[in-house]
């Protein structure tokens, strides 16, 4: 292909990636999406959805797709602390629920999203390098599975593929508010366990969990411990994990009546910034920064970080503004955004 054939292309189609890659494409820009799975395709994710992120589903009317995949609304929070329970409403007039949709069906409504808004998607396409010419990113090279190795070029490498980012890597992104992991997480799906459009949190010494109504009428039940624990727990992760729920004795016994339908996944993340552009790339989602998982905000800032991401991109490529005063307010307006969670 021919040299500056694609104004942008964005490695990595999920929740950063495919909305990026939208956006631009409904701005009129030429986009490549590329993905080294196919879709559907899960990955490791306590898929909560908050109001606010539901309403940017609303603005791209992808909304009406989440739900129709029979996705329950979540109209309730409760943080249960043993001796008293804070309940109440997450969402506003405009966004009132939560949706906590599987990574199957999520991430397949917004891949599609992205290529009906004209971006060419390529699922199975790995990518094995970052091209960079005089200190300027200024493609990819990589192939699809089975296929010769190609070389495609944009005026902006994205790099949406996660915390560890190959995209990151490949151009030394620079890391701060660095944090050593904080938490083992794991989680399930279990059926036979309602929970009547609730976010259930539960906070005990040393444990915490949380249950979420999810597809096929399962309830994600998601739970973890100090990672200083890791080593006294990680022969035993299924029976440590089942053990926590004992810490609340009356949802424990509700657990009973339950089944489990699934295995016990889970892990452990660092926690950092990166700065999110440089020469002719930019970073977003997980691979522009990443948080502790059971803060439950990693979709919800990739939906906003995308169309931040976007508009610095749109000012840059219309020349209203030079790459470096809009990818620096992107970066801004993000930390700012995300520092009191972190």
């Amino acid at each position: 292909m021919a040299n500056n054939e694609y104004d942008a292309i964005v490695v990595g189609a999920r929740c950063a990636g495919s909305p990026t890659a939208m956006l631009l494409a409904r701005k009129g820009y030429n986009v490549l999406v590329v993905d080294r799975t196919t879709f559907p395709s899960d990955t490791i994710s306590t898929h909560i959805v908050h109001p606010q992120g539901v309403a940017a589903l609303q603005r791209w009317g992808l909304r009406d797709r989440v739900t129709a995949t029979g996705c329950p609304p979540i109209h309730t929070y409760s943080f249960d602390f043993g001796p008293f329970t804070i309940a109440g409403s997450p969402g506003t007039p405009d966004s009132p629920v939560a949706y906590c949709p599987r990574r199957t069906v999520l991430d397949t409504v917004l891949v599609q999203g992205a290529s009906e808004a004209g971006a060419e998607v390529r699922e199975g396409f790995g990518v094995d390098e970052v091209l960079i010419e005089d200190g300027r990113v200024t493609g990819i090279r990589g192939s699809s599975k089975g296929g010769s190795s190609v070389t495609e070029r944009a005026r902006i490498v994205v790099g949406a593929d996660g915390l560890r980012s190959f995209v990151a890597r490949s151009v030394d992104a620079e890391q701060y508010n660095e944090h050593a992991p904080r938490l083992c997480g794991y989680y399930s799906y279990w059926s036979g366990l309602p929970v009547d459009g609730r976010f259930a949190t539960y906070i005990r010494d040393e444990r915490g969990f949380a249950m979420a109504p999810t597809n096929d009428d399962l309830t994600l039940l998601v739970g973890g411990w100090p990672y200083s624990q890791l080593e006294a727990n990680k022969s035993d992760i299924e029976g440590s994990y089942l053990q926590m729920f004992d810490f609340a004795p009356e949802f424990a016994e509700r657990l009973r009546s339950a089944k489990r339908e699934t295995r016990v996944v889970g892990t452990a993340v660092p926690n950092f910034f990166r700065k999110p552009f440089g020469a002719g790339w930019a970073l977003v989602g997980d691979a522009g920064y990443n948080k502790d998982f059971i803060t439950a905000q990693g979709i919800s800032d990739a939906f906003r970080d995308s169309e931040l991401l976007t508009t610095a991109i749109d000012e840059w490529l219309s020349g209203n503004r030079t790459f470096d005063d809009a990818m620096g307010d992107y970066q801004t307006t993000r930390d700012n955004h995300v520092l009191p969670m972190y």
